[in-house]
C-alpha cells in the first residue's frame, strides 16, 4: 500500500530552530569534493578538497525545504526579522576571515520593493576573534553587505530571503587564476556553539512518523553527498524504514584524483587513498548513525566511474574504440572486467568501505553492483573490444579476436561465439576475484552481487546474456547473498517477462529465497507519479515470492514524490472492518472526491499549479443522512464499534458505486483492467473516468460481493477466476494468453473512516432540526 503525500498531509508538527545543523547543505563544482556532517546538536563539520584555483564551495541554508519528504519538511518562512544567529567559526586550509575573497555570506532575496537582490555580507565585519577562529554574530535586523563598514554598507532587507550561502575558497583563490593547483588541498571548517534566538528563529516542521514496515530502502551517495547523514537517516526512519539500507557509493564523488597533463583532466589515482577525505568522513558518520539506530547497511560499488575521471586504459570500448557511456548526465563509463589495475582499485575501495563499517560496529555487507559488459541501448554496439581485453584473449587462447560485432542483435559466428563465451567467463572471474580479495582482507565480510535482468535477458540481443550472465561463476553458493532488480520490466508493465526472468535465474543459479533480495523501482521523473502504482505492485510481488528482503529504489525519489508506504497499514496497523455503513444513512449524505493542488500566483498574475495527489480522496458528511433518532442512535453505535478513527469501514457512495454508467446494469465489459501476457494471473479492478480527452484511473479495492463479472476478449467467464473482496484483485486459475483483453463489471464501496475521534451531537438540537456534522474520509489501501 502506498500514497503520495503533500505538505498539507502533515499529521503532526513540531518545531526546529532556524539554521539547525542537520538541514544545511553544500554546493560545489566538480572535480572538487566536500562533505558535511553534524557533530552535535549545535555543531557541524565540513571537509573539503580543492583541486583548482577557482574551486569554491558554498555552505547553504535554503528558506524553502525542497529536499525532505513533504510529510517532514520544515516551514517556508522568508521573513528573518528579529532573528539573531551566532556561531564559532574555525577553519584550516581556507582563505582567512580578514582578507580578500574571505568567507562571505551571500544573501539572495528581494528588497522592500520586491526587486530581486543579492547582498554580500563579509563575515569578518561581524566577527570577534582571529581570522581562523572567531565568534560571528549575525543580527538580521542590522545586517549589511559591503566590504568596508560603514562607508560601503549595503543594508540587507530581511523580510524576503530565499537563500543564504557562505562561500569557502582555498588560499590560492584570487578570482582570476584558473586551472590545477600544484597539489590537491585538504581543508576543514567547523561551526560550533550555534545559537539562534528571536521571535522568528523557530520553524514548524512535519513530525509525523509512519509505522515501521518490512520494506527496505536503497540510497546512493551521489544523490545525498551534499546533505548531512543525520538528515538522511532521520528521513528514512520517519518514513518507517528499518532493518536494512542498501547504500550505493556512487560513481562520481568518492575517489581521489590527480591532474593528468597529457589529457588535460583529472583522473582517478589508485596510489592515493581509495576514498577521498570528504567521502570517508561522510560514510564514517553515516555508518555510525546507522549502528546507533540498529540498521544494517549493505555497501554497494559498481564497475561504473564518472567518464571524465576514468583512466583511459580502464574503459570498455566498442569496435571503433569509442568508450562505453551510460545515459546519465554527465555520463559514466564502465571499467573492463579484464583490467587487473581497475579491479585492484575496486578491491581497495571495497576494503576501505568494509573497514569503515567495522569501525562503526556494523556487520560488513558488501555488494558488487551490476557488473557487466556494456551494450549501448540494450541492442546497440557492444563494448568489449578494448585493447586490454582483446590482447588478453589472444594470449589466453592463442587466437585473435574474430570480426567484431557492430550490434548486439547480430547472430554470432562460431568464432565470435567463442569470444562471447570467453567474455562471460572473464566477467564471472572478475567478480569471484573481488569476492576472494574482500574475504582475504575482511574475513567476516558477507559479499553479494546485484544483477539487473532487463539489460541482460533480452530476446533481441541474446549475446547480452552470454557475456553478462556467467552461470558457472555465479551459481549458489558463490555469493553470500543475491540481489535482483528489474525496474524496466516493472515500469513497462511486462509482468510476464519479469516472471520468466526470475524463474530462469532461480533455476540456473539456485539461490534460496533466504539469501535473495529483490529491488523495486524506480521513478526517475517527478512528472510520472503513476509509475509508483507498478512499483507498488512489484513490491507486493517481491514479498509474495518470499524474498528475504525487498528494497525500494531509491531514497531521493521517495522524498521528492512524497511516497508513504505501509504494509497494508490501514488494515493491519490501524485496522479495517469489512462492514458497510447502513445504506439508508449513506443515501442522504453529501460529499465527493477531493484532490490536492498547490497554486502559486506569479507576479504576472499567471498561476503555477502542482497536482500533489495522483488519486482523489473522497470526503463525506453523513449528517444529512440522519432522518430519525433511530438513525442517530445507529450511527453512534457504529462510531463506537469503529473506535472513532481507529477502524475503517465500507461506505456506499450513491453517486458513484458502479463500474458502468449511472442507472445501467453492471456488464462484464464495463472496464478494461488489463491485457494478458501468458504469465500474469492477478489483475486489479479499476474504474476509468473520461472527460474531454483526459483520463483518470481509480483503483477499486472494495468490490461488493455477488456483483463482479469478468470477460476475456468480450466473452463472459463464469468460472476459472476469483475475486478478493478485501483488495479488489481478480486472480485467474490459468494466466490469460498474450494479448487477451480482460474486462470486468462490478459494484463497489469506498473504504473510509471517521474523520474525528469524537461526535458532538445533542438530542435537543437534533429534534430542533440542527443536523450534526459527521465527516468521513476515504482511506488509501
Amino acid at each position: 500500500m502506498y500514497w503520495l503525500a503533500g505538505e498539507g498531509d502533515q499529521t503532526d508538527q513540531g518545531f526546529i530552530r532556524r539554521f539547525s545543523p542537520r538541514f544545511w547543505t553544500l554546493n560545489f563544482p566538480r572535480p572538487m569534493t566536500a562533505s558535511l556532517i553534524t557533530t552535535g546538536f549545535d555543531s557541524l563539520q565540513i571537509d573539503l578538497t580543492y583541486y583548482r584555483h577557482e574551486d569554491l564551495c558554498g555552505l547553504i541554508w535554503q528558506t524553502e525545504d525542497t529536499l525532505d519528504h513533504p510529510f517532514h519538511r520544515y516551514q517556508t518562512r522568508r521573513d528573518y526579522r528579529h532573528t539573531l544567529l551566532q556561531f564559532r567559526w574555525q577553519s584550516n586550509g581556507l582563505r582567512p576571515l580578514d582578507g580578500l575573497h574571505s568567507p562571505t555570506l551571500t544573501i539572495e532575496g528581494r528588497d522592500s520593493e520586491g526587486v530581486p537582490r543579492v547582498w554580500y555580507v563579509r563575515l569578518w565585519n561581524y566577527a570577534v576573534g582571529g581570522p581562523e577562529d572567531a565568534v560571528i554574530t549575525l543580527d538580521f535586523d542590522a545586517l549589511a553587505g559591503g566590504f568596508m563598514h560603514p562607508e560601503e554598507a549595503d543594508p540587507v532587507w530581511p523580510q524576503d530571503i530565499d537563500r543564504l550561502f557562505i562561500s569557502m575558497v582555498a588560499p590560492e583563490f584570487d578570482g582570476v587564476t584558473t586551472g590545477p593547483l600544484p597539489s590537491a588541498r585538504d581543508s576543514q571548517v567547523i561551526l560550533s556553539q550555534i545559537t539562534v534566538t528571536g521571535p522568528t528563529s523557530t520553524l514548524k516542521i512535519g513530525d509525523g512518523y509512519v509505522s515501521p514496515h518490512d520494506l527496505r530502502i536503497a540510497n546512493g551517495y551521489d544523490d545525498v553527498y551534499n546533505q548531512t547523514p543525520e538528515r538522511v537517516i532521520w528521513n528514512m526512519l520517519k518514513a518507517g524504514y528499518r532493518g536494512w539500507i542498501t547504500h550505493y557509493i556512487g560513481m562520481s564523488h568518492y575517489f581521489s584524483l590527480t591532474w593528468q597533463a597529457g589529457t588535460a583532466r583529472y583522473v582517478v589515482d589508485p596510489a592515493k587513498p581509495a576514498l577521498n577525505v570528504a567521502a570517508a568522513r561522510w560514510h564514517e558518520n553515516f555508518l555510525t548513525l546507522a549502528r546507533q539506530f540498529d540498521v544494517q547497511v549493505i555497501l554497494s560499488l559498481s564497475y561504473e566511474i564518472l567518464a571524465e575521471n576514468m583512466p583511459e586504459d580502464w574503459q570498455q570500448r566498442a569496435h571503433d574504440a569509442s568508450p562505453a557511456r551510460t545515459g546519465w548526465t554527465p555520463p559514466s563509463g564502465l571499467i573492463a572486467p579484464t583490467n587487473d589495475d581497475a579491479l585492484a582499485y575496486l578491491r581497495d575501495v571495497f576494503l576501505a568501505l568494509g573497514q569503515l563499517a567495522a569501525g562503526a560496529g556494523l556487520e560488513i555487507h558488501l555488494q558488487i553492483g551490476e557488473p557487466w559488459w556494456w551494450i549501448a541501448d540494450g541492442v546497440g554496439a557492444p563494448h568489449f573490444y578494448d585493447d586490454v581485453t582483446t590482447a588478453r584473449y589472444a594470449v589466453e587462447t592463442g587466437q585473435p579476436v574474430s570480426t567484431p560485432h557492430l550490434l548486439a542483435s547480430e547472430t554470432a559466428t562460431p568464432d565470435q561465439q567463442l569470444y562471447l563465451d570467453w567474455l562471460g567467463d572473464k566477467l564471472g572471474q572478475s567478480t569471484l576475484w573481488l569476492r576472494d580479495q574482500i574475504r582475504a582482507g575482511l574475513p567476516t565480510a558477507k559479499v553479494g552481487l546485484l544483477f539487473y535482468s532487463p539489460q541482460v535477458m533480452r530476446q533481441d540481443a541474446p549475446m547480452a546474456e552470454t557475456v553478462n550472465f556467467p552461470v558457472v561463476s555465479w551459481a549458489h553458493p558463490a555469493f553470500d547473498f543475491w540481489q535482483l532488480e528489474d525496474y524496466d520490466f516493472v515500469l513497462d508493465g511486462v509482468w510476464g517477462e519479469k516472471t520468466q526472468a526470475i524463474d530462469k535465474i532461480d533455476q540456473q543459479l539456485g539461490y534460496p529465497r533466504a539469501s535473495s533480495h529483490y529491488f523495486a523501482g524506480f521513478n526517475l521523473s517527478a512528472s510520472t507519479p503513476e509509475n509508483w502504482r507498478n512499483i507498488d505492485q512489484a513490491i507486493g510481488g517481491g514479498f509474495a515470492a518470499g524474498f528475504a528482503e525487498v528494497f525500494v529504489w531509491a531514497y531521493p525519489q521517495l522524498q521528492r514524490d512524497g511516497v508513504i508506504y505501509g504494509m497494508d497499514q490501514e488494515q493491519d496497523m490501524t485496522g479495517f472492518h469489512e462492514i458497510r455503513l447502513p445504506v439508508d444513512i449513506s443515501f442522504g449524505a453529501s460529499g465527493g472526491p477531493q484532490f490536492m493542488t498547490s497554486i502559486v500566483t506569479l507576479a504576472s498574475g499567471h498561476e503555477q499549479r502542482n497536482r500533489e495527489w495522483q488519486e482523489a480522496r473522497n470526503l463525506y458528511d453523513i449528517g444529512y443522512g440522519l432522518r430519525s433518532e433511530q438513525d442517530l442512535a445507529e450511527v453512534i453505535g457504529f462510531f463506537r464499534a469503529r473506535a472513532g478513527r481507529a477502524y475503517g469501514f465500507r461506505y456506499k457512495d450513491w453517486l458513484d458505486f458502479s463500474s458502468g454508467t449511472p442507472g445501467a446494469a453492471v456488464s462484464a465489459n464495463d472496464q478494461e483492467i488489463g491485457t494478458g501476457d501468458g504469465a500474469t494471473v492477478g489483475f486489479q479492478l479499476v474504474k476509468k473516468y473520461d472527460s474531454g480527452g483526459e483520463h483518470h484511473l481509480r483503483t477499486i479495492t472494495k468490490p461488493v460481493a455477488g456483483t463482479v463479472l469478468v470477460a476475456l476478449d468480450g466473452i463472459v467467464q463464469s468460472a476459472g477466476w476469483q475475486v478478493d473482496l478485501t483488495t479488489g484483485e481478480i486472480t485467474f486459475e490459468v494466466a490469460p494468453t498474450n494479448g487477451t483483453v480482460i474486462t470486468a463489471g462490478f459494484e463497489f464501496d469506498v473504504p473510509v473512516r471517521f474523520a474525528e475521534d469524537s461526535l458532538t451531537v445533542t438530542q435537543e438540537n437534533f429534534r430542533a432540526g440542527q443536523l450534526p456534522n459527521i465527516s468521513l474520509i476515504e482511506v488509501r489501501l
